[in-house]
């Protein structure tokens, strides 16, 4: 379980000092926090005891959402972030990750060129805090609302552009880059470029009923998330793997009993201890 990291909204039911307390009892050696966790609480105060739990934080959850129809809409979007890379600081953290968004109705490309700019507005804070910005491509799905970015090349293409390469990177989840033809590909190239910043792992479902809240623990569809680790592995790559399941269907279900659930699958994928 060493690489094992659990992303709090996985367990959404759970408050996060519950799923500090469960996670480092069931022996997971990190943690990814969302932002709505901290709400109303002391933020180092919440980093502290999760490491005397022995735990790491992983990263933050989540920056991003830069494009926007206005110039205010998008000042509000930039001043969110530097918000976010206060958190990060305070929490522990030396990640985030962005969730980079679209305007519906903007040309894509318009949305990328915002997305970019974001970013640029926000990396010399990102420098001094100590704080990493790891760009997520989103499954095309979103290609509307969540995100204007949509492959690691896309990705990788706005950190050309950007460069800080100590600073800006890519967070690759399987359930988003699965479909890829260049996966493989675009993954040993993140990786040699040194922007290889994190992992995310759930599955597909067949059929999928909810496009955002349906994903499935690893085994249960049709991602091979174990081939696209290797490739992640291969790539330079030997951080956490971060579960990061959106679902109706399990957070209904006993939170425990789930825990335990996503500990047995990940032992079968990757037959760790």
């Amino acid at each position: 379980m060493r690489r094992l990291c659990i992303h709090t909204i996985t367990n959404k039911p759970w408050s996060v000092e519950e799923c500090i307390a469960r996670y480092s009892a069931a022996g997971i050696g990190g943690i990814t926090m969302w932002r709505y966790n901290l709400e109303g609480r002391d933020i180092r105060a919440v980093g502290r005891q999760t490491r005397e739990a022995g735990m790491k934080i992983v990263s933050l959850c989540r920056g991003g959402f830069f494009p926007a129809a206005t110039a205010e809409g998008r000042q509000k979007g930039i001043d969110d972030n530097r918000l976010a890379i206060e958190q990060a600081h305070e929490l522990g953290t030396n990640l985030i990750v962005l969730v980079c968004g679209a305007a519906p109705g903007q040309p894509l490309t318009e949305s990328r060129k915002q997305i970019a700019d974001g970013i640029a507005a926000v990396l010399a804070e990102a420098t001094a805090a100590g704080v990493r910005l790891a760009i997520e491509p989103l499954h095309p799905m979103y290609a509307d609302d969540r995100s204007a970015v949509n492959t690691l090349r896309q990705a990788n293409e706005i950190c050309d552009a950007l460069g800080s390469p100590e600073v800006l990177g890519i967070a690759a989840d399987v359930y988003h880059i699965w479909w890829d033809p260049e996966l493989k590909s675009q993954i040993a190239h993140t990786g040699k470029a040194g922007r290889l910043f994190a992992l995310h792992i759930c599955d597909w479902r067949t059929p999928t009923i909810d496009l955002l809240n349906d994903r499935g623990l690893m085994g249960e569809g049709c991602i091979p998330i174990r081939q696209i680790s290797d490739w992640v592995d291969a790539a330079g790559f030997d951080g956490f793997r971060e579960v990061e399941i959106f679902s109706n269907r399990l957070w209904a279900m006993d939170q425990a009993e789930y825990l335990g659930m996503i500990r047995t699958s990940y032992q079968r994928i990757f037959a760790e201890c």
